[in-house]
């Protein structure tokens, strides 16, 4: 079997990918990178050539950038069904809030986070619009629950509750009853808390 080699950092976004591979129930093994001179080491840089982590090898195969990693854990590894089959009418939502989070959702937030402002009458040219029609966007597409596909919990679900949660906790996601019992759940899976417990959480 072609090993799978997580390289991440506790206080990163790798998180996420930790968590989705839990999900999968698939054995790994992870590589800690310190942030500094050894994330922008050449050999490390030869993995991504951001320096930035998490990076995900599966054989000759390297995947970056926790949208896609989830994405590809999901696909690779089919068993636990954490992505709905193409044919299946509720891969649109999973593809859909999936890419909505890795994009608008992850700019609004750091739009509004480092004081970015769109300028008036130019929301059309920004991918997010803006911070409260993201938000309020994702709050109608949680409302049916439990989960982003119905009552399939996803690879589309380890992303968005990991952004939100990860917003909430810092404020630069406001707390709505939706996102909070929505994040709840997903928290409470055991791949999450197991990934927590790696993570010295």
């Amino acid at each position: 079997m072609t090993t799978l080699t997580l390289y991440t950092n506790a206080q990163s976004r790798g998180r996420i990918a930790h968590w989705m591979l839990e999900e999968t129930g698939t054995p790994y093994e992870t590589v800690w990178v310190a942030y500094g001179a050894e994330m922008k080491s050449p050999e490390y840089l030869a993995i991504n050539p951001m320096g930035k982590v998490p990076a995900l090898v599966h054989g000759a195969a390297v995947v970056t950038e926790c949208a896609a990693i989830c994405a590809y854990l999901a696909d690779r590894f089919p068993a636990n069904h954490l992505a709905p089959a193409v044919d299946d009418p509720r891969r649109a939502n999973y593809l859909r809030w999936l890419f909505f989070a890795a994009g608008p959702l992850e700019t609004a937030v750091t739009a509004k986070n480092l004081g970015w402002e769109v300028p008036e009458g130019s929301s059309r040219m920004a991918g997010f619009g803006s911070y409260a029609d993201t938000l309020n966007a994702l709050e109608i597409a949680l409302q049916p629950g439990p989960w982003i596909c119905g009552e399939l919990f996803t690879a589309a679900d380890v992303y968005i509750a990991s952004q939100l949660g990860w917003g909430m906790m810092f404020d630069t996601i406001e707390k709505r009853p939706v996102f909070e019992r929505y994040v709840e759940r997903a928290y409470a899976r055991p791949a999450n808390i197991a990934s927590d417990r790696l993570n010295g959480a």
